[in-house]
């Protein structure tokens, strides 16, 4: 599942790269990559995260980092819950809920993660599919459910299907899974499919507790409620304070793996104005700077060094079809935008060049890339002409109508960076100048979750996480029953389904792609302006912590290794 992301200010869950070297206090321990990798690139680059052995670093310390955005809804499984601040939240805290089955490497390798899945074997027999999943004897949520075939079970009757009243974001593979059964003891769990699903670690990236067992409470109740009950990781729940908007995290004596280095934990919800001061003051330990106002505006902070890498993110242009209803207005809005011209105002100062990204699903670094931008004539006449051929005319004040009704819609922006703004407000002049009429809607960071989650926007200047495969997104995206902008059609939906079967990772991802390129070119729905850097500002001696690819969606590679230097 990928997560919502904001495109700018300090949003705590992906990663990002480069710029300038700064001066003052700041020391760069990052690695000197100004670019954005292609295939078959050195991505060691793009990792910087002070790495030392667990062993090796003070016991015991707190660290406070912020999040643009502290709930309400805390399911990360619901829409309403699906956002990469939420994400970073529940990594300490609930590792069954966001690593599940499944541990992922640097590169995107992905293995048995043994805290909770010993080992996860495969057999495929006569078109059928059996995973047999040997579950950790000592896995158990926080409330003293054992972790076990009921979780398994409960995690597949939720995410099978969007039809059965739960608001998921995508079933993904699991409506090919016919039965989730205990084997020889309900430590043991047997995984029978419809037909065979690839990769394997599609299903079970996340465990959800079988007490979540009816809509009313997957969809309602979370609200306001962290529920840390039904959670299981290294860290748990001390203090969550709505007043202040922070929550305190201390280790969880009941955790069975690797004991956390750190004896507290607490996030702060902070607009990014905020958390500037709170870094500079030495009240946060880190905070990413992926515009040139912030990087700025942090340079020189004395005990603090700059951390570089490659952001997870794919984005910029997320299209509300439900309420930008007409096609050829979605198809103007792809052609009247300038996408070098917005990176030049995003990327401004930074020292950063990447290719031009053309995927929502794969990174240019991936061998799996292709760019599918639908797109090839773009400008001012180039978005006109489109709005033409569907039959508008402009209008005395210059707008393209239709039957009246003007191609009119407002961009949602989040957060007080400037330099994400004059994003925003960039592509509303591209926009305007293409014969639209276009408002900005301000919100604030907080807000985030809660617009893109009730779909309260036209179009907002936000993307996704991005994966090491293609093969989730390509349905959470493009399948019509599973996006949230309902596009699609059965012919597609096929090719999705068909594409889960294939077992050869090249030539799954290669059906997966063609998926995307159709699918862009018949609808229109989500644009790709951009990639980025991740540019961490860290206090000095924070060891583990930074640019971790596909390790951390949070910059925390190892929740249990995260640290300080002995002094």
């Amino acid at each position: 599942m990928r997560n919502l992301n904001r495109i700018g200010g300090a949003a705590a869950i992906t990663a990002a790269l480069a710029l300038t070297a700064c001066g003052g206090g700041g020391g760069s321990t990052g690695p000197e990559t100004a670019k954005g990798q292609e295939a078959g690139s050195d991505l060691s680059k793009l990792i910087s995260i002070n790495e030392k052995p667990a062993a090796d670093l003070e016991q015991g310390g707190k660290v406070t980092l912020p999040l643009g955005n502290i709930g309400p809804d805390f399911n990360g499984f619901s829409n309403n819950g699906n956002s990469a601040d939420n994400t970073a939240l529940h990594r300490p805290i609930d590792q069954a809920g966001t690593w599940g089955c499944w541990d992922i490497a640097f590169d995107g390798e992905v293995t048995p993660n043994k805290d909770f899945c010993e080992s996860v074997e495969n057999e495929v027999q006569d078109g059928k599919q059996t995973i047999t999943i040997k579950v950790n004897e000592k896995a158990t949520y926080n409330d003293g459910t054992p972790i076990d075939v009921k979780a398994f079970q409960n995690t597949w009757n939720i995410l099978k299907s969007p039809d059965a009243g739960y608001d998921i974001v995508s079933s993904g593979n699991y409506e090919f899974v016919e039965s989730v059964e205990a084997g020889s003891n309900d430590k043991e769990v047997v995984v029978k499919t419809t037909q065979p699903v690839y990769p394997l670690d599609s299903l079970f990236t996340g465990l959800i507790h079988p007490a979540v067992n009816s809509p009313e409470i997957f969809n309602e109740g979370f609200n306001g409620d962290m529920h840390p009950e039904w959670m299981a990781g290294p860290f748990k729940l001390d203090q969550y304070d709505t007043a202040a908007k922070t929550v305190s995290l201390v280790p969880n004596e009941k955790w069975w793996g690797n004991k956390p280095v750190l004896e507290s934990v607490v996030f702060r919800q902070l607009e990014t104005s905020a958390q500037i001061a709170a870094f500079k003051n030495g009240e946060i330990d880190a905070m990413s700077a992926n515009t040139i106002s912030l990087y700025k505006q942090l340079e020189g902070t004395n005990n603090s060094e700059v951390r570089r890498g490659q952001r997870l993110f794919a984005g910029g242009m997320n299209l509300n079809a439900q309420r930008i209803t007409d096609v050829a207005v979605r198809e103007a809005i792809f052609a009247a935008v300038d996408r070098e011209a917005l990176r030049k105002v995003r990327f401004n100062g930074l020292n950063w060049e990447e290719p031009s990204s053309g995927s929502m699903m794969l990174l240019p670094f991936s061998e799996y890339y292709q760019d599918n931008y639908p797109v090839k004539e773009t400008g001012p006449e180039a978005a006109k002409k489109v709005l033409t051929d569907a039959g508008y005319t402009e209008n005395a004040n210059g707008i393209m109508e239709k039957d009246g009704k003007p191609a009119a819609f407002k961009i949602s922006n989040f957060g007080d960076d400037p330099t994400t703004l004059a994003f925003t407000q960039t592509l509303q002049q591209q926009l305007q100048a293409g014969g639209m009429e276009v408002g900005i809607d301000q919100r604030a960071s907080a807000d985030f979750g809660k617009v893109l989650g009730a779909r309260e926007f036209d179009m907002s200047v936000s993307g996704y996480t991005v994966g090491a495969d293609a093969t989730e997104a390509v349905k959470q995206y493009y399948d019509s029953k599973t996006n949230e902008n309902q596009l699609g059609d059965a012919e597609l939906d096929k090719k999705i389904a068909d594409l889960a079967s294939i077992e050869d990772n090249a030539e799954r991802n290669k059906a997966a792609m063609e998926v995307e390129k159709e699918h862009m070119a018949k609808y229109f729905s989500m644009g790709v302006v951009m990639n980025g850097p991740q540019i961490s500002f860290v206090r000095t001696g924070l060891a583990n912590y930074g640019p971790s690819l596909f390790r951390s969606l949070s910059q925390v590679p190892d929740w249990t290794a995260l640290g300080w230097e002995k002094k």
